[in-house]
């Protein structure tokens, strides 16, 4: 294997098949190398440059612990023994409880997961599975224990499966840590112990129609949340793409908007979802008028494009758009569904005036079409009565004229 420095406190190495990144740094008097299963991509070289810098700042202010920034670490094992090696007699050592592996793994979590991930994770963690397991030894865990416990959770198999993650990897880090001589979860499988319908998802695309279109925006009580909910009609976007939308990704002379931000968990990332999230959407006549509606409230600012009409300020996330929607649609006397349905009424709407599949795909942010076929596939050949056509056509018809005839009409 080969190596190379990549500035101060860093190697890169290089075998026949894996490149790693090993970091640099004296501890305790020894030269101590740690080697990070990580590409040499921009991105991850930068990412050992900070965890180098990290490591070496925490040695300088005494608060270092190898194990929680390298737990799988033959060194630091060895320190560890050590230091048992070395402790009084009198001294027992103290039970670790799955509460102590939970809370070691939440520790690497926020290190190395994306920020809504990790504050997920803590929830669930806090909420559920610290009450349940927090206080039983982790040696002592079976799997008959975390069987039964799984049988009798009532949600569906995707929740459970979020709520195992945690725990399993907290488990994990058990087992690789010497604390379980073995996995209690490896003879565990959902698809066995979890009743059919339990397994089976409830989500179903559930759009409106143009008579609920018009009534829900009819039943705003103010001009921002017409604003808002009629640009998320004829976009597209996800709530937490519509919210961080800005008015310098707003392309009115080229008759589109750039997806380049999401707002989740309180904090504003330059990122989507998906790498393919990262996109153009076309403005639609829809979106046009609320665009040019909005810009008599926040266009000024040179900001985000929708401001929380109570604050005046950015809108703090999904749930409060959410408390806005739930009393429109109660007083508009439409059918519950929450916000997230916008999204599938603007490509059910397009499908069903003749949009071709894989441009809807692409205005969504879908990699290609196999989700709007999975979810959207009935709308693609439902028909339109002549009224019901031209309604959505006064919200979805393309501002750019050279894409006039985007919609096909069969007589």
């Amino acid at each position: 294997m080969g190596a190379k420095h990549s500035g101060a406190g860093i190697e890169l190495r290089k075998g026949e098949r894996s490149e790693t990144i090993r970091i640099v740094f004296q501890y305790q008097g020894k030269r101590c190398r740690e080697s990070l299963s990580l590409a040499h991509t921009k991105s991850n070289i930068a990412y050992a440059r900070r965890l180098q810098g990290e490591v070496v700042n925490a040695i300088e202010r005494g608060c270092f612990r190898y194990e929680e920034f390298f737990p799988n670490s033959r060194t630091a094992r060895e320190l560890l023994r050590e230091a048992e090696a070395t402790a009084p007699v009198a001294e027992t050592a103290a039970v670790v409880t799955v509460g102590d592996l939970l809370r070691d793994y939440l520790a690497i979590a926020r290190r190395n997961l994306e920020f809504s991930s990790a504050n997920c994770y803590e929830d669930i963690v806090e909420r559920q599975l610290l009450p349940k397991w927090g206080e039983t030894p982790a040696a002592s865990l079976t799997t008959k224990d975390l069987r039964l416990w799984i049988m009798s959770l009532t949600t569906r198999s995707k929740t459970i499966q979020l709520t195992l993650t945690p725990l399993r990897n907290a488990i994990e880090l058990g087992v690789t840590e010497g604390v379980l001589a073995s996995n209690p979860f490896d003879s565990i499988k959902l698809g066995k112990i979890l009743p059919r319908e339990q397994r089976a998802s409830k989500f179903k695309a559930d759009p409106f129609d143009i008579d609920e279109i018009d009534a829900i925006l009819e039943a705003c009580a103010l001009e921002e949340e017409r604003n808002l909910f009629l640009f998320a009609f004829c976009t597209g976007m996800r709530p937490s793409e519509y919210i961080a939308l800005r008015w310098s990704s707003v392309r009115e002379d080229q008759h589109s908007v750039c997806v380049e931000r999401a707002f989740v968990d309180g904090q504003a990332k330059d990122t989507a979802k998906t790498p393919s999230g990262l996109r153009r959407v076309d403005i639609r006549l829809g979106a046009l008028q609320a665009l040019r509606a909005q810009r008599t409230h926040t266009g000024e600012l040179d900001t985000e494009v929708f401001h929380c009409p109570h604050t005046g300020t950015q809108w703090a996330g999904n749930k409060a758009v959410y408390n806005h929607w739930k009393r429109i649609i109660s007083d508009a006397g439409v059918r519950f569904r929450n916000p997230y349905q916008t999204r599938h009424t603007f490509a059910s709407n397009l499908l069903m005036l003749g949009a071709v599949p894989l441009y809807v795909a692409s205005q969504m942010g879908h990699a290609d079409t196999t989700m709007i076929f999975r979810t959207y596939g009935k709308w693609i050949t439902a028909g339109l009565d002549d009224d019901r056509r031209e309604r959505l056509l006064r919200l979805y018809a393309q501002t750019n004229p050279k894409r006039g005839d985007e919609f096909p009409r069969f007589d």
